[in-house]
């Protein structure tokens, strides 16, 4: 196996509806840990086409892991 060197740590604030929502793809999968999942989701993401890109002035509060917006119920 090869031995991966992970010297960068990578912080998030999640909702609890966007923490949920990466447990539950992360247990129906069976990720070993919430690490691996947001490494493989960003692996798919990175991957993924047909996304435009931000537009100038976009805040990080306009992007969220679950369908609610920022302010809504």
């Amino acid at each position: 196996m090869v031995e991966l060197n992970r010297g960068e740590r990578l912080q998030i604030m999640l909702t609890d509806d966007e923490l949920a929502a990466v447990d539950d793809w992360r247990f129906s999968r069976r990720m070993p840990s919430r690490a691996a999942a947001v490494r493989e989701l960003l692996k798919r993401g990175l991957a993924a086409e047909g996304f435009d890109t931000a537009t100038q002035g976009a805040k990080s509060k306009d992007y969220g892991v679950t369908d609610k917006q920022a302010g809504q119920g």
